[in-house]
């Protein structure tokens, strides 16, 4: 079993897996020259990275099939700091699209004195935790994550890949970015994909008609993106993530942790995330404190 410190790299205070992440991919991210009419899609991680990733080509292309049918999601929207941007950012054609993990304040001088947009999506943390668990099982070149008791402490302690969420969120709600950042959450994508493409759509100044909008909901779908194979991770090679241990798609819904949490689990959990969101003005849009709550099933995915 290999240790923490053979897996990850500590970039800024914040754990970045050095098999997709190195020095140089994260200097070459700080040194990155931002254009004007880019688009960067902002998650913490296992909030809806992948399924961001096939949402901006289509909605930058105007529901255009060939960028998610011939590319893999790695190349055709590749992340700001992993090692792959350097390769393929000439590949790139405008309007670009990439996504990022970093908190805002890592975000490189040449996003700022830009006029590119971001999408921060937010997912129920609780969801995000059960998620990133399922990965740590299957990504080979992450540590196993132990008891899901374990990694709950881990994640609240902030010792895992990015940090605490909490300060994830909080970086990405005071910007002085104005109408160049768009929040929008992981449920509300889930419970009506047409009218959260609507909104992305006006923000990225897109145009599209309705028909557009829903051909682009109907292959983000969680079953379409699950059988396409330049989305569902399928060409990634089993020794860096084993599909056996758990799908990388793999459920589709909201309010999974409900499977997962124990009364006295979530009681600490919620503690300790109202704890460190109390200063905060802008209220979080779940319950957090209770067992009770509408699942949301639908066929969309559980993306990392």
């Amino acid at each position: 079993m290999s240790s923490s410190r053979e897996l990850y790299l500590l970039y800024r205070d914040l754990l970045c897996p050095k098999e997709t992440h190195s020095a140089r991919s994260l200097e070459f991210s700080q040194a990155f020259n931002f254009k004007d009419d880019d688009v960067i899609a902002v998650t913490y991680p296992k909030s809806g990275t992948i399924w961001m990733q096939e949402i901006l080509p289509l909605l930058l292309n105007g529901g255009d099939l060939t960028p998610i049918q011939t590319i893999p999601n790695w190349d055709r929207v590749p992340w700001l700091e992993e090692k792959r941007l350097e390769v393929v950012v000439d590949q790139l054609t405008s309007p670009r699209a990439f996504v990022t993990h970093f908190p805002y304040n890592l975000m490189p001088p040449s996003f700022h004195t830009s006029k590119a947009k971001a999408i921060y999506v937010m997912r129920d943390p609780r969801d995000v935790l059960v998620s990133s668990y399922y990965f740590h099982q299957m990504a080979q070149f992450l540590e196993e994550p132990g008891t899901i008791d374990e990694f709950l402490g881990k994640f609240l302690e902030g010792k895992v890949l990015f940090g605490k969420w909490t300060d994830h969120v909080k970086s990405w709600m005071h910007t002085e970015l104005g109408d160049r950042v768009m929040h929008i959450t992981y449920e509300e994508m889930v419970q009506d994909l047409p009218a959260a493409l609507r909104r992305m759509s006006d923000f990225l100044g897109c145009n599209l008609d309705d028909e557009t909008i829903q051909k682009i909901a109907d292959y983000c779908s969680f079953r379409t993106m699950k059988e396409n194979k330049m989305s569902n991770f399928s060409l990634v090679p089993k020794v860096f993530m084993d599909n056996d241990k758990s799908p990388f798609l793999r459920k589709g819904q909201s309010g999974d942790w409900k499977n997962h949490f124990s009364s006295e689990q979530l009681a600490r959990f919620t503690s300790v995330i109202h704890k460190e969101l109390e200063a905060e003005s802008c209220s979080l849009p779940w319950s957090l404190d209770t067992m009770e709550g509408t699942d949301i099933e639908h066929e969309d995915p559980e993306s990392p």
